[in-house]
């Protein structure tokens, strides 16, 4: 019984459906007599819409039923309504799916960002061996041991030359060896072990483009400077 009372109700829909169509019809050729004026373009609007503020006594209704100008505006605010719904799904389809992509797009950067920081402030710890080192004050020449440390930052251990004195240290990064243009710098005291000083500073070289540059240890106590040719890979 349902399914024939729905075949009835399809049957029915489509009999008015081209009942209404045929008034259109007769409506835009003219064959209709309307009463009273046209009304205005927000009632149109609402008619369309099929708004539940106008109610079917409403003349208006009838004039805009049978009246060639007002049916033509009609059918055109439907054919928009039609064209805004359709939009409006497209929307809500695919925004939800722009969300999935953007978020997929601002996790992956961030996870590379994310890497790329974790990288960025990654400590590398290294030794600089100096024990034997000629130590020669300032620009005095000699024959100087080679440094040469990451742009990174870097946990510095330096075992320093033979006879160096115990006691707080400067160690600092510089761009020649009188002590101008210091890139990174960093105190701490040194600590006895064997019959070697060592000190262990943390430097900031990320900042550091590769190039030459200057390893300089000064004893704080009596300002004693010594500079190691470095190079920053």
């Amino acid at each position: 019984m349902r399914l024939g009372w729905r075949r009835s109700s399809r049957a029915e829909d489509r009999f008015e459906t081209w009942i209404a169509q045929r008034h259109q019809a007769r409506v835009l050729a003219g064959e209709t007599n309307p009463v009273g004026s046209c009304p205005d373009e927000g009632f149109l609007q609402d008619l369309a819409r099929k708004s539940k503020r106008i109610a079917l006594s409403d003349p208006r209704i009838d004039h805009a039923a049978n009246c060639p100008t007002c049916m033509a505006r009609l059918l055109a605010l439907r054919q928009e309504n039609r064209s805004r719904q359709r939009k409006l799904v497209v929307i809500l389809t695919v925004a939800p799916c722009l969300v999935i992509v953007v978020a997929l797009v601002f996790v992956a950067r961030y996870g590379v960002h994310r890497e790329r920081l974790s990288a960025n402030l990654a400590v590398v710890s290294q030794t600089v061996n100096l024990w034997h080192a000629g130590t020669f004050r300032g620009a005095q020449p000699g024959s100087l041991q080679s440094v040469s440390l990451p742009p990174a930052i870097v946990r510095l251990t330096i075992i320093l030359p033979r006879f160096s004195e115990p006691g707080q240290y400067l160690v600092a990064v510089t761009r020649d060896q009188n002590g101008n243009g210091v890139v990174a710098e960093g105190s701490t005291k040194a600590n006895a072990n064997g019959e070697a000083e060592t000190v262990s500073v943390r430097i900031d070289l990320r900042d550091a483009k590769a190039g030459a540059y200057f390893l300089s240890t000064t004893h704080e106590q009596d300002q004693t400077s010594y500079y190691y040719p470095l190079q920053i890979r």
